[in-house]
């Protein structure tokens, strides 16, 4: 996995808790807590899970409850500072989603060994779209917390449904 994600997250702790809880996190993780990490670092998969785990137990939060904080940071504070570019001239949750896997081709070619969830959609009346998530890494509870933040970001309240461990309802407003 990218750096960024774990970036994103080491910010987010350290405005909510701060640098103390952030260290705490990482030593529960067995981690080096000057543990460096730059945006497109490749950070192991089981490292960036060690880090969410111990995220929920330092905080005494859900897996649900870090993915919908982590979600609504993403996508409201850290992507606007470094892809703001993806949020010009969309004005709804519905087509920023629905651009979200042309994105993740644009970003597998050119950042080397991204390797991005892709998505495909189906299209259920004007309201309902139904998103399929394609990755190994299993992670539709943060796939699901992203939803939340486009709809937060667009100050639209989006109901998100888990339908399965790979397929997620949304419905529009």
């Amino acid at each position: 996995m990218k750096g960024v994600i774990t970036i994103a997250l080491r910010e987010m702790i350290m405005e909510k808790y701060g640098k103390e809880k952030w260290e705490a996190i990482l030593k529960n993780a067995d981690l080096d807590t000057s543990l460096v990490m730059l945006p497109i670092s490749d950070i192991d998969d089981k490292i960036v899970l060690k880090i969410i785990n111990s995220v929920c137990e330092i905080l005494n939060i859900s897996l649900v409850q870090s993915a919908d904080a982590f979600g609504e940071y993403w996508v409201t504070v850290y992507a606007q500072k470094l892809y703001h570019s993806y949020f010009i001239n969309v004005k709804t949750a519905k087509e920023f989603l629905l651009k979200m896997d042309l994105v993740h081709v644009i970003t597998t070619k050119n950042i080397h060994g991204a390797h991005p969830p892709r998505f495909e959609y189906e299209l259920k009346g004007d309201k309902t779209l139904i998103m399929k998530y394609k990755s190994e890494r299993n992670l539709i509870d943060i796939f699901v917390g992203l939803i939340k933040g486009v709809g937060k970001y667009y100050k639209e309240d989006l109901k998100v449904t888990k339908l399965e461990n790979n397929k997620v309802e949304i419905i529009f407003p």
